[in-house]
């Protein structure tokens, strides 16, 4: 973890250095950079999520059929896993690698911003490019508030700059609402029941009302810095899983296009109309002579 938080530390140290001692800008853009290399893991989510929900009715056929076997209902299910390139923990990995991201922040906002001389040296000997603790310490103020610290709820009211507080945490908790909305596919009704999404659409929907409080209590009790983490990085993911969604309509379109294209090049068989058929059957049937009129075949006996 220290190695990670030294990074951290310097990073931010620097783009504090490149905007102009702009402690909030340097957030911001400290959280693009993350979310920009994490990027192929927030794809991969996002796949293994919607390919998750497609397979809903096949687990869900399973589930009936072995409900009372609960090994050979694991069975199954990793088997169909394996078939259709889908890995269950595909939609956790980011999460799983964005927590150590934020425990790390936490802490290189803390560091970063040293009030005491002690936190001064200690900043300085985990930066790891040479000459920047020249501009150590770090201006820690914005808009009245310390970042590093929780935002203060006793002074609302005495001004309108007090009120931010307020925003910061409504803003968490709307974007953080938001991202999981963009974020997770639209909802199935189940086809085997009374039309009531299942037990794992339930669950999605918990948690798209549970995240956000979460969230926000998380505001109250963490430094305002971190809020502006939580606040740039679900505006970053909204961006990103707003693309990643066009583009997948725009592939899907594509495909739809191109089938059509082969319908109209005359690639699909074509059926003889049934008009076309009758005439030919008679035809061979009742053949006719040069002169037009049908063939008769003289040496079959005549009907008395």
């Amino acid at each position: 973890m220290d190695i990670i938080l030294n990074i951290f530390v310097t990073l931010l140290t620097f783009l504090y250095r490149v905007f102009g001692h702009d402690m909030v800008l340097s957030i911001a853009v400290f959280t693009i950079l993350v979310r920009l290399l994490t990027l192929p893991l927030t794809i991969q989510q996002q796949r293994s999520t919607r390919a998750m929900q497609k397979l809903q009715p096949e687990l869900k056929k399973l589930q009936e059929k072995y409900k009372n076997d609960r090994e050979k209902l694991s069975q199954e299910q990793m088997a169909m896993y394996r078939e259709y390139g889908i890995n269950p923990l595909g939609g956790c990995l980011p999460l799983l690698i964005q927590f150590p991201i934020f425990i790390a922040l936490y802490s290189a906002i803390n560091m970063a911003l040293a009030a005491t001389p002690t936190q001064m040296l200690d900043t300085g000997g985990r930066l790891l490019i040479p000459g920047l603790d020249s501009v150590i310490p770090l201006n820690n103020l914005w808009l009245g508030m310390d970042l590093t610290q929780p935002p203060d709820m006793s002074i609302i009211g005495t001004s309108i700059t007090s009120f931010i507080p307020i925003v910061l945490i409504i803003l968490v908790g709307a974007t953080t609402w938001l991202q999981f909305k963009v974020t997770m596919p639209k909802q199935q009704p189940n086809a085997n029941s009374d039309g009531k999404p299942d037990q794992a659409q339930a669950m999605s929907q918990s948690m798209g009302t549970i995240m956000p409080i979460m969230y926000m209590f998380f505001t109250l009790s963490f430094s305002v810095g971190l809020s502006i983490y939580f606040i740039v990085s679900n505006l970053v993911g909204i961006v990103q899983f707003s693309l990643i969604n066009r583009m997948r309509l725009k592939d899907a379109a594509s495909a739809d296009a191109g089938t059509s294209l082969m319908t109209v090049e005359g690639k699909t068989p074509k059926i003889r109309p049934a008009s076309e058929s009758a005439k030919k059957n008679s035809a061979v049937a009742n053949p006719k002579g040069p002169s037009g009129r049908a063939v008769t075949n003289k040496s079959a006996p005549k009907a008395k």
